[in-house]
């Protein structure tokens, strides 16, 4: 009898992903600096900046179910977590400069030790305490270091992810 192809491939195993921890950080710690440094009431921007930070994560989980079917998809999921990172990115320097903050520059000492905190550091659990206790200024740094850290691991993941679907094809829609 000859064997049936699998239609369904393997998929899943997001929640192993350091983009997806990562994410998974950038949203909790949205939630903690909403909670402490935005009105509860009358203010969109809580929202949108939760509902950004909650979109990226909630995609990368979204493509990975998706890839046992369709790669198109996973691909299009992806590059929607990819989206709201932008988004959410604008948010947080739209903050800064709302609130007479500065942006770290790329060669200060602040953003050198910021960048190799968040690379060494993917699980919310290690990021907690600073949203705890840092002030607006800081954490809107640290949220942007690690969101531009998630954007490059998600433009990875989509080159990655493109050429598999050339290589391999996919099952279109």
């Amino acid at each position: 009898m000859p064997e049936i192809p699998k239609i369904v491939l393997p998929h899943g195993g997001y929640r192993n992903l350091i983009v997806y921890k990562k994410s998974d950080a950038i949203y909790e710690g949205t939630v903690m600096f909403c909670r402490r440094f935005l009105p509860a009431r009358g203010d969109r921007t809580v929202d949108q900046m939760t509902q950004a930070a909650r979109s990226c994560k909630q995609n990368i989980a979204e493509g990975s179910a998706a890839a046992g079917t369709s790669l198109e998809t996973q691909i299009k999921l992806t590059n929607v977590a990819r989206a709201t990172l932008d988004e959410l990115l604008e948010d947080y320097l739209d903050y800064l400069k709302s609130h007479n903050s500065a942006e770290w520059q790329m060669d200060s000492d602040k953003k050198t030790a910021a960048r190799e905190f968040a690379k060494a550091h993917a699980e919310w659990e290690e990021w907690k305490l600073l949203f705890e206790t840092r002030p607006a200024e800081t954490l809107c740094n640290l949220m942007i270091v690690i969101i531009q850290q998630c954007r490059y691991l998600l433009d990875r993941m989509l080159k990655w992810q493109e050429e598999d679907f050339t290589k391999n094809g996919g099952v279109r829609e």
